[in-house]
């Protein structure tokens, strides 16, 4: 029985190598907790209870509304670390998105950025827009 492989199930658990960089060499990941202000907003989704949480810091230039920097947490999966990564680096990249550019980042672009994701993981890639909504709405409720 061992010697039985599906090979659809195998395949569907291939990871590609932009997953495997940003799983193996995270970008933008926080260690330690940030000091008091370093950040202008936080935002967190998911449950430790189900899996996946999502947590991430945002640093925004007031006068350009550009994200000058963004820092995160995952406690997941390869797939959820991945994702978080590769978000960090779209958003944070070229002198850093607008607010509203960043915020139009769909779960599709960030898994065509990671040149795909097993179908079993595709959930993975909406957690980290979902914190980075939650963190801009930090943001504002901060700056009104």
């Amino acid at each position: 029985m061992s010697d039985i492989v599906d090979k659809n199930s195998e395949q569907e658990w291939l990871y590609s190598d932009e997953v495997k960089k940003h799983f193996f060499d995270p970008q933008n990941f926080l260690v330690e907790d940030p000091k008091e202000g370093e950040f202008d907003g936080v935002g967190e989704v998911g449950s430790k209870a189900c899996g996946d949480v999502m947590k991430i810091w945002i640093k925004v230039d007031s006068e350009t509304s550009k994200i000058k920097d963004l820092k995160w947490r995952t406690w997941g999966c390869a797939s959820a670390i991945a994702a978080t990564s590769a978000f960090s680096v779209m958003v944070t990249e070229n002198e850093g998105m607008g607010i509203e550019e960043a915020l139009a980042i769909t779960p599709k672009d960030i898994m065509t950025r990671l040149n795909g994701l097993p179908p079993r993981k595709v959930h993975c890639s909406v957690l980290a827009d979902q914190a980075f909504e939650k963190a801009v709405e930090d943001y504002r409720n901060k700056n009104k």
